[in-house]
């Protein structure tokens, strides 16, 4: 093996989360949820990835009490008392295995499904009521509308908190609602919740952290999922700069944020290249060192072609565990979220503790259609 796995297997406190280790399944969509309702298959799923080791779950894409909340017929809501009570069954479930979750609360804003044909029955809103730059899609949500929805995030926390979930995440990444009022591009409001800076369009997500943190109390953590580039854009910036970055993270911080989960499509890229000279920090680095905030980074972990060869030390040059550990090593940030290779192997997490890399399953597309 290139080098000892122990940074992956340090224990970390977040105010009143405790976590055996540093490994996070993120959030990926199943829309398996009939009539947004998870069942018995939602449990003994993120069941498994607890008894596997995970150290934190993040749920899928869980939405808010709105109209047009989501954008596929098989999303799971997190309201009303059916998916609720479908949720109870879910964290029963992974503390059962000994296991931490936090649902991730979600709007999808303006953004289409392109994988369905389907539409939800109210009208999709936005900022601006674009669902990318130049491609109108919806309504603009006026004051109303944006009070409801902070209000909404809010109550969906206090339920994750009531059912006995352990955190909760806001997804404010992807292009999504609360990314698309970061965005320059979708977000051309003139009111307080726009503005030529990201400090200004930040304030929407500033004020949904401050309600969900007054929601839930001073000891319960509080995740939010960020990132630069979106599916309507993958080469997009929100902040170009690391003082850019600093306007954009710091009131989220400010307001309550506890750990940014910070998304990029490759974890070993360095967010800033041009300027960053040797140390090479990625998103999760750079937002640590500029806010102090706990940091996840995430972004095709395990998904390399080579990845079980470079794991076993073979392999020269492929994307292994030692690029990884070693930026966790040197605590460039402090947890890495694991997708798509834990969607195809519950036990990838404990076959990497125990060095069996012969046994290591490589993501296969077949793992989406059903429950692995």
């Amino acid at each position: 093996m290139p080098t000892s796995i122990d940074a992956l297997f340090r224990p970390l406190r977040i105010r009143s989360l405790e976590l055996p280790n540093r490994i996070v399944m993120a959030p990926m969509t199943r829309a398996f949820a009939h009539d947004g309702v998870p069942g018995e298959p939602h449990a003994a799923y993120y069941r498994r990835r607890a008894e596997g080791g995970v150290g934190l779950i993040l749920s899928e894409g869980v939405v808010i009490d709105r109209p047009a909340s989501r954008n596929g017929p098989g999303l799971p809501f997190f309201h009303g008392e059916p998916a609720l009570r479908g949720w109870k069954g879910v964290i029963d479930a992974v503390h059962g295995a000994r296991g931490r979750m936090g649902p991730q609360l979600w709007h999808t804003g303006s953004v289409k499904n392109t994988r369905v044909d389907w539409e939800p029955e109210a009208v999709v809103e936005s900022p601006s009521g674009l669902s990318a730059p130049d491609e109108p899609r919806g309504e603009a949500m006026n004051d109303e509308a944006i009070a409801d929805t902070i209000a909404a995030f809010a109550n969906a926390a206090a339920d994750a908190k009531r059912l006995g979930f352990d955190t909760v995440e806001i997804h404010g990444a992807h292009g999504y609602l609360i990314d698309q009022f970061f965005w320059a591009g979708t977000n051309l409001r003139t009111d307080r919740y726009g503005g030529a800076t990201i400090r200004e369009r930040a304030n929407f997500a500033a004020e949904i952290v401050a309600a969900v943190r007054v929601a839930v109390g001073p000891d319960f953590p509080i995740l939010m999922r960020l990132s630069q580039w979106k599916p309507q854009d993958y080469d997009a910036k929100i902040a170009q700069t690391p003082d850019q970055m600093a306007d954009w993270l710091q009131p989220l911080v400010d307001a309550g944020v506890d750990v940014l989960h910070c998304s990029q499509r490759r974890f070993w890229e360095p967010e800033f290249p041009e300027i960053d000279g040797a140390s090479g920090l990625n998103f999760a680095g750079w937002a640590k060192k500029l806010t102090g905030a706990v940091t996840v980074s995430v972004g095709s972990v395990g998904l390399s072609n080579e990845f079980r060869a470079a794991f076993a030390g073979e392999g020269a040059g492929s994307v292994g565990l030692a690029p990884l550990i070693e930026r966790m090593e040197r605590d460039e940030f402090d947890l890495i979220a694991v997708g798509r290779a834990l969607l195809s192997d519950p036990q990838w997490v404990e076959k990497i503790r125990a060095g069996d890399a012969a046994r290591l399953k490589g993501f296969d597309a077949s793992a989406l259609a059903t429950f692995v």
